[in-house]
């Protein structure tokens, strides 16, 4: 049955994101709707800021402002119960008519990928050694980590320097450093 589910993409208005997500949620927990309604995400990925004194701070800034996902088998009922929610502006598609992700377009996206930060133990300002490659060995501090969580910039100490070098997270350890 989960093989109908394809990725949609639904407009909201500004600032309604978190709250359509929420509210589709609930809806799909209180009618027990899971079977229809796989997953719904809103993109966001780590922004660092630094201020004039030096401080830096983290948040969170949505990849895609406006959008939510929402993996779904397309049906009156689903698509009824979607285009109906408070701060919903409909499905993005011709005439508001609902059209599913291309397979390519959710890999290009990265939409499975949206959410997972649970399974990456690392975060902006992070100490790390670098366990493969021609920096092999080398201490750094993690700077950015991409959105689809696949790539880190580690600021590595090259002869007193630092030097950014993009890597894939598999790349890096949080070792302890002696």
């Amino acid at each position: 049955m989960s093989e109908n589910a394809k990725w949609y993409v639904v407009h909201t208005y500004s600032g309604y994101e978190n709250k359509v997500k929420a509210n589709l949620e609930k809806i799909v927990e209180n009618r027990g709707i899971s079977h229809l309604i796989h997953e719904v995400k809103v993109p966001v990925e780590l922004v660092s800021e630094t201020n004039s004194e030096g401080v830096t701070k983290e948040s969170e800034a949505k990849v895609f402002p406006s959008y939510v996902f929402v993996k779904m088998i397309m049906s009156d009922a689903t698509w009824h119960i979607v285009r109906n929610i408070t701060g919903s502006a409909g499905f993005v598609g011709p005439e508001g008519r609902p059209v599913p992700l291309t397979p390519r377009e959710v890999e290009k996206l990265g939409i499975e990928s949206i959410g997972t930060s649970a399974s990456v133990e690392f975060k902006v300002g992070d100490s790390v050694v670098i366990k493969d490659g021609p920096m092999k060995g080398f201490v750094g501090t993690i700077s950015e980590i991409s959105s689809d969580l696949k790539k880190v910039t580690v600021l590595a100490s090259v002869f007193g320097h630092s030097t950014p070098v993009e890597l894939d997270i598999t790349s890096i350890s949080a070792e302890e450093i002696n």
